[in-house]
């Protein structure tokens, strides 16, 4: 539960433990939520839940994982930035593009499309303060998919789940220094911040 901070320690632990001494070259996170909630409908309890879930969530999954993504990156040869030494890819959103806030006319999602503004800024961040350890940060829009949050306001997204995931699978396997601290599809394409 990313909401919770004992689950997280807990969460890590384990890992650690299943881990037997090698670090963790590839951290994912992925948990996200959405509310129906518009410019006029938003509430102060959704923002914050869905703030929660999808920003301060990943923050917290980063820190507490953070040792083992850097023994993971201490131990890899080489300096190149890559999924295979240490990574965190973020799960995100082009409804977060400040540039490009895809699908407005749609979906409103107003606390959605902050909370991932807000991760894609959490990115770039990590990208700039992990960097001297080694790690690799992206944040990822994984395309508007077939699951049940992508249909939840009725409509019937372009993309598949395997299709997506074939995408980002492809994408995280050639990412690299250049790539750090940027906001990509599931394409591999740069999305406007």
């Amino acid at each position: 539960e990313v909401t919770d901070p004992a689950s997280i320690k807990a969460a890590a632990a384990r890992v650690e433990e299943k881990l037997g001494g090698s670090g963790l070259n590839l951290l994912i996170n992925n948990a996200g939520i959405a509310t129906l909630n518009t410019l006029d409908t938003e509430t102060l309890e959704d923002m914050i839940l869905v703030y929660n879930t999808n920003t301060v969530g990943p923050l917290l999954l980063a820190q507490a994982f953070l040792p083992l993504l850097k023994k993971a990156a201490q131990g890899s040869p080489g300096s190149a930035l890559s999924c295979a030494k240490a990574a965190i890819i973020n799960m995100s959103s082009d409804g977060g593009s400040i540039t490009y806030p895809s699908g407005w006319e749609v979906m409103q999602f107003l606390s959605y499309r902050c909370s991932k503004a807000a991760l894609n800024m959490l990115s770039k961040c990590q990208s700039l303060g992990y960097r001297e350890h080694g790690i690799l940060c992206v944040a990822l829009h994984p395309g508007w998919v077939q699951t049940d949050m992508g249909s939840s306001a009725g409509h019937t997204p372009p993309l598949t789940v395997h299709t997506s995931v074939r995408g980002m699978l492809k994408v995280l396997a050639s990412l690299s220094e250049k790539d750090t601290g940027t906001l990509l599809d599931w394409e591999g394409k740069v999305v406007p911040w």
